[in-house]
């Protein structure tokens, strides 16, 4: 039985999220794992690093799976871009040790969500931000940012109210940064929880919006999703880099 990984990105637009659904058609998981079937003639089942939301993207994404196929690595990746539609691409298809798996051996994963703060149209990139007019100070959503890093409990961040398991995370760099009428927030960490990303950032908006201080931040680990800011639109967040 051979491991292979895949190294991709896709738009997340049209598809509702990475991970398969019973009854929805629409995943990248779907997709890929449909596509490798046909390609492979077996029954292929992908596991992703990580699940992005409905609407985000990837510009980098890591997947494995396994097959009994001998079908070579270059011919697979070859045949991927065949079939698989425009808005999934792949990087490469290597061979990956036997007990490799995209998501249990990732050591961190960053994300990135773009804010478009103005007032001004943003036609060709407005499937991949949040434009947002209200006027935000980014010297004080810095602020708010150091006090995120270090491991917390996050379930105020977790849209999911059935976790049972842990919400403690590992948050290792957490930035903003404004680029004329575009802000970035940039996170990198050692897991993420449901909606997790989306929303901190909304948090990090409401300190931008003097809606709440940056000293406030650490009485929010621990306690209800409540006390944490609003999720925001999933079409700004693309997961960046996934290490091992």
């Amino acid at each position: 039985m051979r491991n292979l990984r895949l190294d991709m990105c896709y738009d997340g637009t049209r598809y509702k999220g990475w991970q398969r659904l019973a009854g929805v058609e629409n995943t990248i998981q779907g997709k890929l794992e449909q596509t490798l079937s046909r390609i492979l003639g077996e029954a292929i089942e992908v596991s992703g690093s990580g699940r992005t939301d409905a609407g985000a993207h990837a510009k980098h994404q890591v997947a494995s799976f396994h097959t009994e196929s001998d079908m070579p690595c270059g011919e697979i990746l070859s045949q991927l871009r065949t079939y698989l539609p425009e808005d999934i691409g792949i990087y490469s298809c290597e061979e990956a040790a036997p007990r490799f798996h995209a998501r249990l051996n990732a050591k961190d994963k960053t994300y990135c969500y773009r804010i478009w703060n103005s007032e001004s149209p943003c036609v060709f990139d407005r499937r991949y931000v949040y434009r947002l007019t209200d006027k935000l100070d980014v010297s004080k959503m810095e602020q708010a940012a150091e006090a995120f890093l270090g491991e917390h409990d996050f379930s105020a961040f977790c849209a999911n109210k059935k976790m049972k398991k842990s919400t403690l995370r590992r948050i290792d760099a957490l930035t903003v940064r404004r680029h004329g009428e575009e802000i970035t927030v940039t996170v990198t960490g050692n897991g993420f929880l449901y909606n997790m990303v989306r929303i901190l950032v909304g948090t990090l908006i409401e300190v931008g919006r003097g809606e709440r201080t940056p000293e406030s931040i650490p009485q929010l680990f621990g306690e209800k999703r409540e006390k944490a800011g609003y999720l925001v639109p999933a079409q700004g967040l693309c997961l960046m880099e996934v290490n091992y």
